[in-house]
């Protein structure tokens, strides 16, 4: 059963104690919707953890245009975790981690140019939706599930994105796919409404 922790204050003193008794780096998946305050958080605990932080929507792999598969296909291909566990087992090698992310002012399907690096960190935050996904799992050692109201969502969605069209709500059902059938909240350590 999931504990449900309702502060980032709390939830960063859960995993600085978590990351005290690992001999190695603590891997943290930081899940949720879009829209449900995973940035934020990580942002949050990463200046309170001093931790490295891993953006999901650095490794996009969906495609730029309208896709007419299923759900369950959408939700496969949308992030590239191979190229996710790439950069997360150079830091638990205490390596430097270097990547591409997807050029989403480019929006054509492009990496960016220019590297993101990060350097090992006791605590590695890996936040974005599909983070906790199980291919990932002999990785994680914590898996967070950020939740807020569906009204909440799509207000900060709308407020950032400008309007949501057919392309997003695309993306929509394969995270509804995702959080039904793959990851559902019983699945995560905690969760923790944003």
């Amino acid at each position: 059963m999931p504990e449900h922790i309702g502060s980032p204050r709390l939830l960063a003193d859960r995993i600085a104690m978590d990351a005290r008794q690992k001999a190695r780096p603590l891997v943290v998946a930081i899940d949720g919707r879009s829209g449900a305050g995973k940035s934020t958080l990580a942002a949050a605990l990463a200046c309170d953890l001093d931790a490295a932080v891993i953006e999901g929507d650095d490794f996009y792999a969906g495609g730029t245009a309208l896709r007419d598969d299923s759900p369950a296909s959408r939700a496969s291909a949308c992030i590239d975790s191979s190229a996710q566990r790439a950069v997360i087992e150079a830091l638990l090698a205490g390596k430097e981690a270097r990547w591409h992310p997807f050029d989403w002012d480019a929006f054509d399907g492009s990496r960016s140019a220019l590297a993101s690096r990060l350097r090992p960190r006791a605590v590695i935050l890996l936040e974005g939706t599909y983070s906790a996904r199980p291919d990932l799992a002999d990785l994680l050692d914590l898996r967070i599930l950020m939740t807020v109201s569906d009204v909440e969502r799509e207000a900060r969605l709308l407020a950032r994105e400008g309007s949501i069209g057919a392309w997003e709500r695309q993306w929509h059902e394969a995270e509804e796919h995702y959080f039904t059938a793959i990851m559902p909240a019983d699945r995560f350590e905690i969760i923790m409404s944003g």
